[in-house]
């Protein structure tokens, strides 16, 4: 067996040059990592299998016509659902109970704002918050937004995940410390680094599961045949160094529930 591996960080045009030359090298089927990548591979190929990592809401980004039969080249595993955007902002509430103003920050080049932002702004109308929306191309975007929401207190940031998100994730959490802002993020290693406090899916889950798929569609089975499965394992880290730094007393529930406690 050979494996060819392309890596792209957030730079979509080279998410689609790799694409392209990736499926013009007719290999026997493509796994690919991100929303934007099996976009980008879907564009190129119909007929290559893919198998899909960490990508949302498949249906709505027209990867797949349904998710118990896609029908086409490309099945796979999808990491996040619509409600977690309601989710992130209820548990950073618990957290952080002073909550006045939280910024919804994304990229809309690779996160729509029909995913997650519904049920963010309905989580802000159930607790009382303004919520802010905040869509950043760039490293001087996310700043602005940040800055801006620290100029006065009871500010908050869901950062909504996608390839940018991920690849400016250091930024993001040392903005919201200097500005003394309470941050919930998607994945564990975002609270490990210096997050407040991540929830979501145990990403190596999702890889171990893509494998079967790979393994299956090599002995014969048609990628429109397996159903899209969403993660059935979520794990919830809390940093409490950040959340000392930021004046916060985690409460105990909160500590009861999460997977991951760092002291």
């Amino acid at each position: 067996m050979r494996m060819d591996l392309r890596w792209a960080t957030a730079d979509t045009n080279r998410i689609g040059a790799f694409a392209q030359e990736l499926v013009g090298s007719q290999p026997n089927i493509v796994l690919a990592g991100s929303t934007t990548a099996t976009i980008a591979l879907q564009r190129e190929t119909r007929t290559i299998p893919i198998v899909f990592v960490n990508v949302v809401d498949p249906v709505t980004n027209g990867i797949v016509a349904r998710l118990d039969r896609p029908s086409g080249n490309v099945t796979g595993f999808s990491n996040l659902e619509a409600s977690l955007g309601g989710k992130w902002l209820e548990l950073l509430a618990e957290i952080a109970p002073g909550l006045k103003r939280v910024t919804g920050m994304f990229n809309p080049d690779d996160s729509p704002r029909s995913t997650f932002l519904p049920s963010f702004e309905t989580a802000a109308r159930s607790l009382k918050v303004a919520p802010i929306i905040a869509p950043v191309h760039s490293d001087a975007e996310i700043e602005t937004a940040i800055n801006a929401l620290g100029r006065e207190p009871g500010g908050g940031l869901v950062a909504i995940p996608s390839v940018f998100m991920t690849a400016h994730h250091a930024q993001i959490i040392l903005a919201a410390a200097r500005n003394n802002i309470p941050a919930v993020f998607a994945f564990s290693y975002h609270a490990r680094e210096g997050g407040l406090v991540s929830y979501g899916p145990d990403q190596l889950e999702n890889w171990r599961d893509a494998a079967s798929y790979v393994d299956r569609i090599l002995r014969g089975a048609k990628p429109g045949d397996l159903p899209v499965q969403f993660p059935t394992k979520f794990s919830m880290v809390v940093n409490l160094k950040t959340a000392k730094s930021l004046g916060l007393t985690v409460p105990q529930l909160i500590l009861l529930r999460a997977d991951e406690v760092i002291e």
